[in-house]
């Protein structure tokens, strides 16, 4: 991931070791930040923010600078410890715990969960960011998410995937014929159950956004929730009871997996 880190605490260390180790090496070799800028075909200020750790050094920044100042290696060498960073700083910790788990629940609000987009929807929503993300980034964001989804068909043994999607989601003008028939696939999947909250089933508590709650090999449980500025993972047993609550009433006035497949097959053929 490149793109700025928006979190209250501090950035990845790796982001900060290797963007003082990049200011380091070019200044040793008396190369200036401009000429580094210019080589790497990045502004001055993206250049600052990586050496400053406050944006992942990409790629290219590592291997032009390791040209530039004759690094032989290594701060190229860095590449390897920075490809974990695919996502944004603010959700790695979950990506982690999502890694590890054998049970996800989740439900959302205004898109189709990230694990069962297509990539065109995925580029959709990654493209229109805000603020603007480069090319590079754009790139590895579609990547890294699609990479994610063999989380649904990997068997270690299969992790227990419950999908609660309301129906604006579903409605949402990039959601087209595809992402739909690649959501009736996913719910195929034996370890996968899908359901629609329609809109005559809202309830206030579906209203209040989006969230994911997970259960390691070691029953540890963790509760997400993501919003467009701030994000948190709580592992408190109150916040995990609050979420297994939210889940549970809104499941209650969820279509049924069967009903829910039924609903989306309409929407096709109504497309």
């Amino acid at each position: 991931m490149s793109g700025q880190y928006n979190s209250n605490s501090q950035p990845p260390v790796a982001w900060r070791y290797s963007g003082n180790q990049m200011k380091r090496w070019r200044t040793k070799a008396n190369v200036s930040r401009e000429e580094l800028a210019a080589a790497a075909n990045y502004s001055l200020d993206t250049i600052k923010s990586m050496e400053q750790g406050v944006r992942m050094p990409t790629p290219r920044a590592l291997d032009t600078a390791d040209d530039l100042c004759g690094a032989e290696g290594f701060l190229s060498a860095a590449k390897e410890y920075l490809q974990r960073e695919k996502f944004p700083a603010r959700a790695q910790d979950f990506m982690e715990r999502e890694r590890e788990a054998i049970s996800h629940w989740s439900y959302e609000v205004t898109y189709v969960p990230g694990l069962l987009q297509t990539r065109q929807y995925a580029r959709a929503l990654i493209e229109n960011h805000v603020p603007p993300l480069d090319d590079e980034t754009v790139e590895e964001r579609v990547a890294a998410r699609m990479a994610r989804q063999a989380l649904l068909t990997e068997e270690k043994p299969p992790v227990a995937f419950c999908f609660l999607v309301y129906e604006a989601a579903l409605r949402n003008p990039l959601v087209d014929v595809e992402q739909l028939r690649h959501l009736l696939e996913a719910s195929r999947l034996r370890n996968v159950v899908l359901q629609v909250l329609p809109f005559e089933g809202t309830v206030p508590t579906a209203l209040m956004g989006p969230m994911v709650l997970l259960e390691t090999h070691d029953h540890e449980r963790f509760a997400f929730a993501e919003g467009p500025l701030v994000s948190e993972l709580s592992a408190d047993p109150g916040v995990v009871r609050l979420a297994m609550e939210r889940l549970s009433m809104i499941r209650t006035q969820a279509l049924s997996p069967t009903e829910s497949a039924r609903f989306i097959e309409r929407m096709v053929d109504q497309s």
